[in-house]
């Protein structure tokens, strides 16, 4: 069996923390796709969250990682795609909230707000967490019924 496709991307604030993460990824059976950043320089965010978001939006991977400063510019861009439900963890607890109750496909990471071994411990619960459907499922349909009337009145 080949082992699942995660894409990863960050920014410079995030760069570190992503690097530990592709490694991490590997550790745990995962086939990393690092799409960048590739350094500490200044960069901007949107472009590295639309990447990320764009092949999972696409249904090209079923999920995807992506780390900033704080999380938040990245779980921002990443859920202006159709079918993506990017979720900013800071936590173990919420990591298995974001997949069993929101069935969350992009995890977003603060570098800057994270230690390493919480962060680690975060992917691996998001990881290895299914989502639970019944009720959590028609949630998940109203919040795609919302997403179907991006632009307009709702």
């Amino acid at each position: 069996m080949m082992a699942e496709k995660i894409p990863i991307g960050s920014d410079h604030a995030g760069y570190e923390m992503k690097e530990e993460i592709v490694g991490y990824l590997k550790e745990l059976g995962y086939d990393p796709e690092d799409v960048g950043t590739s350094g500490p320089q200044s960069v901007d965010y949107p472009d590295f969250a639309g990447l990320v978001a764009g092949m999972v939006s696409r249904g090209e991977r079923k999920r995807g990682i992506l780390v900033c400063g704080t999380g938040i510019g990245m779980s921002i861009t990443a859920n202006k795609f159709p079918n993506v439900r990017a979720a900013l963890v800071m936590s173990e607890e919420m990591a298995r909230f974001a997949r069993t109750h929101n069935d969350a496909n992009i995890l977003a990471l603060g570098g800057m707000m994270l230690g390493m071994d919480r962060a680690r411990a975060i992917v691996k619960i998001w990881l290895q967490t299914e989502f639970q459907g019944g009720r959590h499922s028609r949630r998940l349909e109203k919040i795609a019924e919302i997403e179907g009337h991006k632009g307009r009145e709702c």
